[in-house]
């Protein structure tokens, strides 16, 4: 059984009378590594800065191995942070930097050396012990500012979008490696990210946001193959999200007729919204498919086809490995595990901005979809 070892209590925040958290609550693990997930404005940011005491809750409660630790300022909590921006210092060099902590607690010089050489090592930067931060690539810059947090060994190791600044190939490198630290030193990461790709490929536990509010908590397989509701299925990877009917258990109706589903527990003739993975969508001969429609562009991604198919009310996007061409008629196949249904939730989280049911979830027939608005707010 998993130890808890933070747990927020109906934790709101406001700044200047503006909802940024919407007393939420979390339990996060020991050893867990947990990705808060969100846009920006979301409060994700907002949230670790609570759990790091940067910021103080308007209400609620923040528990630490049980011990309530809101009003204990950051240099007592058993956290350590590594931020976007690293705030490595110019004049001093590798070793200093990592140093630091330890020098502040005024630990003996060989422990110093000691931890110092096994923490750069840890993060690959054995040898680098002499070298200015200037000298350093963002990659390896990002790793010192790793190493001076871990020096420090914490309980928890709060990370802010460290990845941010590097470039594509350097943060996929990055996320794995990170997962490999992780594991290693044993400890808890909480991780903040509007990256979907960071969240899927690095957490133990996602914790998706929007509005202050928390739309789901999951594995990474649970969040991306059984979204709670529309704002997670979009969120999290690319998705076909359709308006449907729930009639009853495993029978629902969606883009002009009736499907077999796995889901259960809907109120018969239940509204609901409706979806569908594009790389779960085979195409097939026109007569061959339940869905027929013509595809109307094709767009080569690296590993497979980006296809779009208009079929009457809706037009499909497709992930597939091979490619039709564009104004040839196709089918569309489903079966019934490639088909997730979900309920319609309030879209109108305390904190969100007023917006019309449109705006929010237009309509299939709709031409354009709008986007929803951005709260200010997020990394306050």
């Amino acid at each position: 059984m998993k130890k808890e070892l933070i747990r927020l209590v109906d934790c709101s925040m406001a700044f200047d009378g503006e909802i940024v958290l919407n007393a939420i609550n979390l339990t996060i693990h020991d050893k867990e590594f947990l990705t808060l997930l969100g846009p920006s404005g979301c409060g994700k940011t907002t949230t670790l800065r609570i759990i790091g005491g940067f910021e103080t809750p308007s209400s609620g409660d923040i528990f630490f191995g049980g011990e309530r630790i809101n009003d204990v300022p950051p240099h007592r909590r058993r956290v350590n942070t590594v931020f976007q921006k690293y705030a490595l210092f110019p004049h001093l060099n590798v070793f200093e930097n990592v140093a630091f902590g330890l020098r502040i607690a005024k630990l003996p010089e060989q422990e110093i050396e000691e931890r110092v050489h096994g923490a750069l090592e840890l993060v690959g930067l054995k040898g680098y012990h002499r070298r200015r931060v200037h000298q350093l690539s963002g990659g390896q810059q990002q790793r010192v500012a790793i190493a001076r947090a871990v020096v420090n060994r914490p309980q928890v190791l709060l990370l802010d979008e460290p990845l941010g600044a590097l470039d594509l190939k350097l943060r996929k490198e990055m996320q794995h490696e990170l997962k490999d630290i992780q594991q290693q030193v044993g400890i808890t990461f909480v991780y903040v990210t509007h990256d979907q790709e960071e969240a899927l490929t690095m957490s133990d536990t996602v914790v998706v946001m929007n509005y202050g509010n928390i739309q789901q908590i999951g594995t990474p397989v649970d969040i991306y193959n059984e979204p709670i509701n529309a704002f997670v299925a979009d969120f999290i990877g690319e998705s076909n999200i359709i308006k449907g009917v729930m009639h009853k258990d495993h029978d629902v109706s969606f883009a002009g007729r009736r499907f077999d589903c796995v889901d259960v527990g809907f109120d018969p003739e239940q509204p609901v919204d409706v979806v569908v993975r594009p790389e779960d969508i085979r195409i097939t001969a026109p007569d061959a498919g339940q869905l027929r429609g013509t595809v109307n562009s094709v767009t080569f991604k690296g590993v497979f086809y980006e296809i779009y198919v208009d079929s009457p009310g809706y037009e499909w996007m497709i992930h597939s490995t091979s490619a039709p061409k564009v104004g040839d008629e196709v089918g569309l196949s489903l079966t019934p595990e490639d088909i997730h249904v979900m309920d319609r939730p309030d879209l109108f989280p305390q904190g969100a901005e007023a917006m019309t049911m449109e705006e929010i979830d237009p309509s299939p027939y709709d031409e354009e979809k709008e986007e929803a608005p951005v709260q200010d707010g997020d990394g306050l």
